[in-house]
């Protein structure tokens, strides 16, 4: 892209700049032939039989010519440094994907199984059948997200070490949930610096803010165990990802906003968009065999998918929700939607999230096998619910630009 301004300043120079030059030694040696000629009477650069040349300047049109071509080349050139500079913030968030997913698989080895989505306490409900299903519960128990549990794979063990795992995330003495990751950040977002706390839900604690958010099912958040993507509650062994890891994605970026009540990105709470995300592409009961039988895709909602970057009908779910309620809402109005969480845990609740950057025309996103793509705003809600679910078995290749 560079390079069009670039050839356009050359031809710049070549063309226009010698032709000013070129006119200006013309006047010059014209005003001589004058001087030569019989004129020396009139003529300020003579005087008796020795002739003597001033130096002449640029008149005002040639002034004003230059001046509008270098104007030209500047905002020709701006937009392409502007590119670069995007480019290179995109580039930087992309590695820090692959690590992650690096580390995710690194863990996997030791472990036996893929990072839990969070150290929360189980918790099951009744369908109106009074069949038990478990359901994911963000706010109880011990509330530690996959990505502390990643800090030793990354590289961050003293951060680690500074957690206390037998106590809550919210009880923690040395405060390690405040600090901000480097391997958690993204150039083309503002995180760093960023904090979110809240005198009901975290106690007054605060917590540092990232970019990078985990897939936990293509549905909604609570209903990770039901309908799994890559990271679930419980951990889960590579092998129960049928779909196989480089056709599963398992990371991809959120936004933050300059806002301390806001908790999107928050790396260390296992929140729905503070490090997890759920597309909101609902299950069809009806052609599947029930609510818990596995996953299939429900046309009739694929238009509510929480796809890159939507800006709607759905939007984030967050406990809050500060300055987003309503259509002009100063969340909306930032491209960061949002809606204060008052549905039940379950089967008839709504919990989830979208993926979400500053680079134009859609995320990055991490496979489990450690690659990472480019996907675009416009990608297909069905691709992308069976790039996030783990066991439907579907052949897609690459979604990305």
């Amino acid at each position: 892209m560079a390079s069009l301004p670039a050839t356009l300043v050359a031809a710049a120079f070549r063309v226009f700049f010698p032709r000013i030059l070129a006119e200006r030694q013309q006047r010059i040696q014209m005003s001589d032939m004058r001087c030569d000629s019989g004129f020396r009477s009139r003529c300020k650069c003579c005087d008796g039989a020795q002739r003597v040349s001033r130096p002449r300047g640029f008149t005002l049109v040639e002034l004003l010519v230059v001046i509008a071509i270098v104007g030209i080349l500047i905002a020709l050139l701006l937009p392409a440094v502007q590119q670069s500079r995007d480019a290179a913030r995109r580039i930087k968030c992309a590695s820090n994907l692959k690590q992650l997913a690096i580390a995710t698989l690194n863990y996997a080895n030791t472990y036996g199984e893929l990072p839990p989505s969070g150290i929360v306490e189980p918790k099951t409900l009744m369908d109106s059948g009074g069949r038990e299903y478990p359901v994911f519960d963000q706010r109880a128990g011990k509330m530690f997200s996959w990505a502390v549990l990643l800090l030793p794979f990354l590289e961050e063990s003293n951060l680690y070490a500074q957690f206390n795992l037998s106590l809550s995330v919210l009880e923690q003495p040395h405060e390690p949930q405040e600090q901000s990751v480097p391997v958690y950040l993204c150039p083309g977002d503002a995180a760093n610096g960023r904090f979110y706390f809240d005198d009901e839900f975290t106690a007054g604690k605060r917590f540092a803010k990232g970019n990078y958010a985990a897939y936990v099912t293509p549905f909604h958040s609570d209903l990770q165990l039901l309908y799994p993507g890559a990271f679930i509650a419980t951990g889960q062994a590579l092998a129960r990802v049928v779909d196989g890891t480089s056709k599963t994605i398992v990371f991809s970026e959120v936004r933050t906003r300059d806002h301390e009540q806001d908790e999107r990105g928050v790396w260390a709470l296992p929140w729905n968009a503070a490090s997890l995300l759920a597309l909101d592409m609902h299950h069809d009961r009806n052609r599947a065999g029930g609510a818990f039988a596995p996953y299939l895709p429900l046309p009739t909602y694929a238009y509510q998918a929480q796809l890159p970057n939507t800006l709607g009908p759905n939007s984030d779910t967050l406990v809050r929700c500060p300055g987003g309620n309503g259509a002009l809402g100063e969340a909306q109005l930032e491209g960061l939607p949002c809606h204060k969480w008052i549905y039940d845990l379950g089967l008839s609740g709504y919990i989830s999230a979208a993926p979400r950057s500053t680079h134009a025309g859609g995320v990055n996103v991490a496979y489990l096998d450690g690659h990472v793509t480019f996907l675009l705003d416009t990608v297909d809600p069905f691709v992308m619910a069976y790039l996030v679910d783990i066991r439907d078995e579907a052949v897609i290749g690459d979604v990305d630009d």
